[in-house]
């Protein structure tokens, strides 16, 4: 990635120098080699074996639904009565204050309660086909540690020194 704006540059020919079962001790590889002075803008974590896992949480009633609906609705309904609360036409600083207290409840209320109906609305709307509630996570089976092949030889011999983390699994040419 060229830091300068942002964009991938044409890749250079890379060569793995490491393969690590976790993203930390690949990182933890990257990090050695930076505090040995090594120039780590030629080096790259690269995933492989990358796969969707999506793991279910819970069932997804009609009380959870309203619940979820009800504590999204609250954090922005009291947002938005505080900011017009505290943003009111009346001069004190404490009746401000005060106005801001008070927006903000009533706003909390006011957007639970709308919040609730249409997050019941929308598991209504759903008719059962997704009433479960879970989280999505993309993870890698392995994570390879490329660096350019004008400097391989330096980050493999680096990475074999006493203290090193190692190379991992044997390493290979793409």
């Amino acid at each position: 990635m060229n830091a300068a704006n942002g964009s991938v540059d044409q890749l250079k020919p890379q060569q793995v120098v490491g393969s690590y079962a976790t993203y930390a001790q690949a990182e933890q590889a990257v990090d050695y080699l930076s505090d040995h002075d090594f120039p780590v803008q030629h080096t790259a974590i690269v995933g492989r074996g990358l796969e969707s896992v999506e793991q279910v949480t819970g069932r997804l009633t009609f009380l959870t639904a309203a619940g979820r609906g009800a504590a999204a609705g609250a954090a922005v309904g009291a947002l938005f009565g505080w900011l017009f609360g505290l943003f009111g036409w009346i001069a004190p600083l404490l009746t401000d204050l005060l106005l801001a207290l008070f927006g903000a409840l009533y706003g909390a209320v006011l957007g639970a309660l709308i919040g609730a109906g249409l997050g019941l609305l929308g598991h209504a709307l759903s008719r059962g086909r997704r009433d479960f509630t879970s989280r999505q996570v993309f993870r890698a089976r392995s994570h390879d540690l490329l660096v350019d092949c004008e400097v391989a030889s330096g980050a493999t011999n680096l990475l074999q020194s006493a203290g090193a983390p190692g190379l991992g699994r044997p390493s290979a040419q793409r």
